[in-house]
């Protein structure tokens, strides 16, 4: 049996996944310090050597490999992940599947809503597709206001977990189906690669101040930076590359949802005289 990062395996699935509770179990919890973690991914077109799966399934690979590296008796919980994202940059290839903005905000809506209902106080939005950030930015703050919870944001995309294993070019323009993304796949689920057809392509920007890839200084869709679908090398992917990445992966996530278990957002107000 496949064990550690693997989906339905290990720590994560085994002892920490939500839904095996019963109401009973989900009622004996302790609800002040209780983390649920809620994945947010995508279905959409990774290229011609890559699953449609890629966001959703990194997000789960990444996440079981943190709940291996969480102390057993933290109080944090996987929820069952949102396979589907905000993924209109990529409509028109083959195999993409997206929610529109407005039902996306919907159904985060209606999960916080259900959780503060079983008395639950601490929620993390954990996303692993770049359409869907600034959505999910907005929505944790909605959410709060909402049903009161105290709501984060985790992107491990950010975290820098890969930079060890990438060049500065890949780091700065490798955001899709690229090096990192297809050794991490290659690390979880090496039978859904193709790397016969693991394409290179790197978008060319202008020599500008203010026209940043990741500034977010203009819109684009996917057809404006590829013709293959990609943004990357993802030749350069290897499964020990994604190994690697999967294990420095979880240990910035494990930290970071222990440092958000702890916090309490009365802290921020200082006690006056």
């Amino acid at each position: 049996m496949k064990t550690g990062r693997y989906r339905g395996a290990g720590k994560a699935w085994d002892q920490r996944f939500y839904p095996r509770l019963s109401k009973l179990e989900v009622e004996r919890l302790s609800k002040d310090d209780a983390l649920l973690v809620l994945p947010i991914g995508a279905v959409e077109q990774h290229g011609p050597h890559m699953p449609v799966f890629t966001d959703t399934l990194i997000s789960e690979t990444v996440l079981t490999e943190a709940f291996e590296q969480l102390p057993d008796d933290a109080n944090i919980w996987l929820l069952p992940a949102i396979p589907y994202g905000k993924s209109t940059e990529h409509l028109g290839h083959p195999g993409t599947i997206s929610l529109s903005a407005t039902t996306l905000m919907a159904v985060l809506m209606d999960i916080a809503k259900s959780l503060r209902m079983s008395r639950f106080e601490k929620l993390v939005l954990v996303n692993t597709h770049g359409g869907n950030t600034d959505l999910l930015n907005m929505m944790a703050r909605e959410i709060r206001v909402e049903t009161g919870m105290a709501v984060f944001r985790l992107d491990p995309g950010g975290l820098g977990s890969a930079d060890g294993w990438i060049t500065p070019v890949e780091k700065q323009y490798g955001i899709h189906a690229g090096d990192v993304e297809t050794s991490l796949v290659l690390a979880a689920q090496p039978d859904w690669v193709h790397m016969e057809l693991a394409p290179t392509e790197f978008p060319q920007f202008p020599d500008s101040r203010y026209l940043q890839f990741r500034s977010r200084a203009f819109a684009w869709v996917m057809d404006d930076l590829s013709r293959s679908g990609i943004s990357g090398d993802a030749s350069k992917a290897t499964v020990s590359k994604g190994e690697a990445m999967v294990k420095r992966y979880g240990e910035h996530l494990a930290e970071a949802l222990m440092d958000m278990s702890r916090f309490d957002m009365k802290s921020f107000k200082i006690e006056m005289d």
